[in-house]
């Protein structure tokens, strides 16, 4: 009898359970149906596009919805139990609308994230499906370009040996990654793509190597006689620095000679060497050779410069002392005026006094028979590389009410 009772009381006396479960059971559904699809696409994105880190911003949301899920999960269980015991539950009503308040309240959320990255999301979506394409695509082309390369009389290029390998390698990569680790796979197939294009443009450049490497020889033929002949200024350049100035003033160029003579004579080697690659067919490593032979010379035009111009500066200051330490109190004067304009003076008005006296110190040092220019030219240019710190730090301070 109370079996038949309760069963007569579940469906006719009292329809609230069937309306509550029907209203938990949509509202669930609708919120697990945008949740699914939501979180499908924001596996997708953190899994092809990781650096969007759209998953972080959909954890909170993901976390409501489980919280909402738990709600119905539970109040539904409650309903069952109830209805099945004839008994009733306490501000029924109330407690069903506030479940299903909160798995809408979820749905919302779902949607809100969902809209604002939309375009993001279903890209990832569409790239994600199209991996297994690229792949294909990619090792195809991958397959006859390595072909191609194989069967060409270029293949003993390093360049091209050494993009073949890649291209090897890279066929390997995306073969042992599993497919549906689909991030992964498109990560290696891109990088398939990369070194089969590499490749390619290897052979492309492969039948202009030889005539590269001529015209390369000849430059750098011409160069060594050129760097020779500024070499040859060296010498009498020095010489004079020790006669017309302190010898402090050249003790760091003592060396220049002998080591721009090294660099010549390494560039001179390394022509010759790739006369010989060049003779034997071998243009990349000819065009290696030139290089290293431009970079030797490049060293030695360097360590000749340094001594001609030293001389030339030295010269400058010794006929006109004044000149150079004008230059650097007119900047000075800028950023004083500068600190006034700015209402800084408070803060950097002693230190740019300072360096007034600090400028007539080196302009006072400039005696004896042989004074020491050089030292006069590097403190000044510490000067003035000091004022240009303090402007720049004045610039990027708000400006003073004055």
């Amino acid at each position: 009898m109370a079996g038949r009772r309760r069963g007569w009381f579940r469906s006719g006396e009292d329809p609230w359970f069937e309306q509550a479960r029907s209203a938990l059971t949509t509202a669930f559904l609708d919120m697990d149906r945008r949740q699914s699809a939501a979180d499908a696409a924001t596996i997708a994105s953190e899994e092809i596009f990781p650096e969007r880190e759209l998953g972080r911003r959909w954890a909170s949301v993901r976390e409501h919805c489980y919280t909402a899920g738990e709600a119905y999960l539970a109040l539904t269980a409650e309903i069952e139990r109830a209805e099945q015991g004839g008994a009733d539950i306490s501000g029924r009503q109330q407690r069903l609308d506030t479940v299903v308040r909160q798995l809408q309240t979820a749905a919302q959320e779902v949607d809100r994230f969902y809209h604002g990255s939309r375009d993001r999301l279903e890209e990832a979506i569409a790239v994600r499906g199209a991996v297994p394409e690229l792949v294909a695509r990619v090792t195809t082309e991958a397959v006859r370009v390595r072909a191609q390369a194989a069967g060409s009389e270029y293949a003993g290029y390093p360049s091209v040996r050494a993009a073949s390998a890649r291209v090897d390698e890279a066929i390997v990569t995306v073969e042992a990654v599993p497919a549906e680790q689909r991030g992964r796979v498109r990560s290696a197939a891109n990088e398939l793509d990369a070194a089969t294009t590499e490749l390619s443009e290897a052979l492309a450049r492969a039948p202009s190597r030889a005539g590269a490497a001529r015209n390369a020889i000849a430059s750098v033929t011409t160069r060594i006689a050129a760097v020779r002949t500024r070499a040859e200024r060296l010498g009498p350049a020095y010489s004079a620095l020790l006669r017309e100035f302190n010898a402090a003033s050249s003790a760091d160029l003592a060396d220049n000679e002998r080591a721009s003579e090294r660099h010549i004579t390494a560039a001179d080697a390394a022509l010759a060497g790739a006369r010989a690659a060049a003779a034997e067919h071998n243009p990349e490593p000819s065009l290696d050779l030139t290089t290293t032979a431009r970079g030797h010379l490049a060293d030695a035009e360097q360590l000749v410069d340094a001594v001609t111009k030293r001389l030339t500066e030295l010269r400058a200051v010794r006929d006109d002392p004044r000149e150079r330490a004008e230059a650097v109190r007119f900047r000075l004067r800028d950023a004083q005026m500068l600190a006034v304009s700015r209402g800084l003076v408070a803060e950097w008005g002693s230190v740019l006094d300072a360096q007034v006296e600090r400028l007539d110190r080196v302009t006072a040092s400039l005696t004896g028979r042989h004074p020491d220019y050089w030292a006069y030219m590097k403190e000044l240019d510490t000067i003035t590389e000091f004022i240009a710190g303090v402007v720049d730090r004045m610039r990027r301070q708000p400006g003073q009410q004055r």
